[in-house]
């Protein structure tokens, strides 16, 4: 074992319990909406996007119909200044249907402050009026700065407030995990 290897922290969650707070997710979106005849999945790029498309899967599998996903760029609603003009991660959104009198799941990796989902929800008030939006996050680690509460979490982590919370998808990152740590492992996002 190299000791890099060595001074690696253990995954907050690994790949099987990501899969299981998906499925988990999934069939609580079920039970809440009496179905899925209006849901629509929006996740938020990156990492959230990709869990949306998971959701969906284990959606489809749990109640023996699709879907519709879909995913928002929300950098240019940030107010952290991460959503500059000519920030390479503009990415942009893909929503092939309507929002409006949707039931809109909006997805993401890690909620912390509060701040990308305040961003998304303005967002997507611009795209159409839904009837409802719920959130389901894959990692929730507390400690708010706008009073937002997710509808679906996968864990809730603790984490200091020094240290990051990185979801890694295997593809983004080639792995599933979820790491605590103060250094960025890889190509891993914070949420």
């Amino acid at each position: 074992m190299t000791a890099t290897a060595r001074m690696r922290p253990p995954p907050a969650l690994d790949a099987a319990a990501i899969t299981r707070s998906v499925r988990r997710i999934a069939h609580e979106i079920i039970e809440r909406n009496e179905g899925i005849e209006r849901i629509v999945l929006v996740g938020i790029v990156r990492r959230g996007a990709r869990l949306a498309e998971r959701l969906a899967g284990a959606i489809a599998e749990a109640s023996g119909r699709a879907v519709q996903v879909g995913t928002l760029d929300i950098s240019s609603y940030r107010d952290d200044g991460r959503g500059a003009a000519g920030d390479p991660r503009l990415i942009a959104r893909d929503i092939p249907f309507t929002l409006d009198a949707a039931r809109v799941v909006l997805v993401d990796d890690v909620l912390y402050t509060g701040r990308t989902v305040r961003a998304a929800l303005d967002a997507l008030t611009d795209l159409g009026r839904p009837e409802s939006i719920q959130l389901a996050v894959l990692i929730d680690r507390g400690e708010r700065e706008i009073p937002i509460r997710a509808d679906y979490v996968g864990r809730n982590v603790e984490a200091p407030r020094d240290q990051r919370v990185y979801v890694r998808l295997a593809e983004v990152d080639g792995a599933d995990e979820v790491v605590i740590g103060g250094g960025k492992p890889g190509q891993a996002k914070a949420g």
